[in-house]
């Protein structure tokens, strides 16, 4: 499915339905088929939405003065909120997507009645690990110049190293490979990549003044984290934990940061644990 919002045309995957719905965003890099295995289980009794967002797995190029810092690709997830009418949402955000629903909490927004964190930035971890590091190192390139570097990345033994996807998944890197595409063959998808890194990865302590925020959060909160993470320190969890009233944690072993590729059966019984409780 399609919608055309104030930043250009967002894809997106819909199950419908008039079940309790759930918003699943993804990181850097990524499309929202991350979330197929999960959206499989939790459709049997969720509506479950995944927008592809414009970081950098995108079919659509984005409006030239689009905001393309995480605070406003945060809005664009509110208004694609507010374009599709939704009410009582779980949002749910994995790798920089739980940025993003970091952010929504502390700007407020009537449609999200909980939130869930899985394994994502948080505190001083942005950019987070090496995979991080290294985006915002090459999104200082010329879109042409990232365009060559990343040309590499159709090789598996290049996608399996610490630098890209190798200390983000186990088991998806079939998934990695064709997040890979747009970039690879577009070059309008390259101009916005590049653009995305630079803005976003720009402030280091935009998670640290979002997490001062984190206390007053008055909605039900799930963390739900991989105990082998090396790229979000399982620490962090366990801090979100203690500065958010009330919240849960689930930890879940054998996965590394992408747990609906590495992990999706444990990752989808929490969540719809934490739906239905």
């Amino acid at each position: 499915m399609e919608i055309n919002l104030s930043a250009g045309t967002v894809t997106y995957e819909d199950t419908g339905s008039d079940a309790p719905t759930v918003v699943l965003l993804h990181g850097l890099m990524m499309d929202a088929s991350l979330w197929s295995a999960t959206i499989t289980d939790l459709s049997a009794d969720h509506r479950c939405i995944a927008p592809t967002l414009p970081f950098g797995a995108h079919l659509h190029p984005m409006n030239p003065d689009t905001d393309l810092s995480l605070p406003g690709i945060a809005r664009l997830v509110m208004e694609f909120l507010d374009r599709l009418d939704l009410h009582d949402v779980t949002l749910v955000g994995n790798d920089t997507g739980g940025a993003l629903v970091q952010l929504i909490m502390g700007y407020g927004s009537a449609r999200v009645s909980r939130v869930a964190l899985v394994s994502c930035d948080a505190f001083d971890n942005l950019p987070p690990g090496l995979t991080g590091k290294t985006l915002r190192l090459v999104g200082k390139l010329s879109p042409s110049m990232f365009g060559a570097f990343m040309q590499q990345m159709r090789l598996r033994a290049v996608r399996r190293l610490p630098i890209a996807f190798g200390w983000l998944t186990k088991r998806g890197d079939a998934a990695t490979a064709r997040w890979m595409r747009p970039i690879l063959e577009r070059p309008e998808i390259r101009r916005d990549t590049v653009r995305m890194l630079r803005a976003s990865l720009a402030d280091p302590t935009l998670l640290i003044k979002a997490a001062e925020h984190l206390p007053t959060y008055n909605h039900p909160v799930l963390i739900i984290w991989a105990t082998e993470d090396r790229v979000m320190p399982p620490a962090h969890a366990h801090r979100l934990a203690a500065l958010i009233p009330g919240s849960q944690l689930v930890e879940i072993e054998d996965s590394y940061t992408l747990i609906p590729l590495d992990q999706p059966e444990p990752l989808t019984k929490a969540l719809r644990a934490f739906t239905t409780a």
